[in-house]
C-alpha cells in the first residue's frame, strides 16, 4: 500500500543561510562557507544546495575541487564554464551541467550576459574517490518533463539518456501546471530534497513557496500538487 507522508521537513527560503558578496547573492540550504548550522549539515549524501544569483558580467574565478559531484541547474540567464581539462561551454535556463571533480580539477563559472543568472548548485558525495575529472552539459526541453519528473543526471546505468554522475543519486526536474499533481516515492534508506524554482506547491497538504527547500525521508510516498505553475528540481540520493 502506498503511504502518504503525514509531515515534511520544510525549510522556508527566509530561514536559509545568506551571503551577499555584491556580484553574488547566495542562499544556502545546508551549511556552507561561513554559514554553519549543525542541524543542516546536508541530507544523506547531498552536501550542498546553493541558490545563487550572479550579477551580469561576473562570476567565480578559477578554483579547485576534488571528490565531489557538482550539478548546476540554471533557472534564468546562462552560465559559461571553463576548466583545467580544456572543457568549456554555456548552459542556459532549464538546462543542466555536471562536473565530476574526481582526483582534482580547477574551473571557473561566469555570467557573460547583461542580465543576472540564477541557478541552483548542488553537491553530492561520490560513491568512490579519485578518478579522471569529467564535465558535461545538456539541454532538457521543459516539454519533456511536463506533468512528471524527468531524470536529468544519474549515477544509474538504466537512466542512459541522463548526464552521468558518480553517485548513487538522481537529479530530476518537473514542470507542473496549476492543479496538476504527481506522487513521488522515496525508497527505503534514501533521502530526497526538492526545491520549486518557480511557482507554488502543496506537499503532503503543506504549502511550499518558490525557493523553499523540502527534505523527504525514505520509505514513504508524497503527493505534490502545484497551486501555481511550478518548475521543480528534486534530488534523490543515498
Amino acid at each position: 500500500m502506498t503511504l502518504i507522508l503525514d509531515r515534511i521537513d520544510r525549510r522556508p527560503f527566509e530561514t536559509l543561510g545568506h551571503a551577499d558578496h555584491g556580484w553574488l547573492d547566495a542562499r544556502h540550504h545546508f551549511s556552507f562557507a561561513s554559514y554553519h548550522d549543525p542541524a543542516r549539515m546536508g541530507w544523506g549524501t547531498i552536501r550542498v544546495w546553493n541558490d545563487d544569483v550572479i550579477a551580469p558580467r561576473s562570476g567565480f574565478p578559477a578554483h579547485p575541487h576534488r571528490d565531489m559531484e557538482i550539478v548546476t541547474y540554471v533557472r534564468s540567464g546562462a552560465i559559461t564554464h571553463q576548466d583545467s581539462m580544456g572543457n568549456q561551454g554555456r548552459t542556459e535556463a532549464g538546462d543542466v551541467q555536471v562536473m565530476s571533480a574526481g582526483s582534482g580539477i580547477r574551473h571557473a563559472e561566469f555570467n557573460m550576459d547583461d542580465e543576472p543568472c540564477t541557478l541552483f548548485q548542488i553537491w553530492i558525495e561520490p560513491t568512490r574517490r579519485g578518478g579522471q575529472p569529467n564535465w558535461g552539459t545538456r539541454q532538457f526541453p521543459k516539454g519533456e518533463r511536463s506533468g512528471r519528473f524527468e531524470v536529468l543526471a544519474s549515477g544509474f546505468a538504466e537512466d542512459g539518456d541522463a548526464l552521468p554522475i558518480r553517485a548513487a543519486a538522481r537529479v530530476m526536474g518537473a514542470t507542473l501546471m496549476a492543479g496538476e499533481r504527481v506522487v513521488y516515492a522515496v525508497g527505503e534508506g534514501r533521502h530526497a530534497y526538492l526545491v520549486a524554482a518557480t511557482g507554488a506547491l502543496t506537499i503532503a497538504g503543506e504549502p511550499v513557496a518558490a525557493r523553499d527547500g523540502v527534505a523527504l525521508s525514505g520509505g514513504r510516498s508524497v503527493e505534490i500538487v502545484a497551486t501555481a505553475d511550478a518548475e521543480i528540481v528534486l534530488v534523490d540520493a543515498q
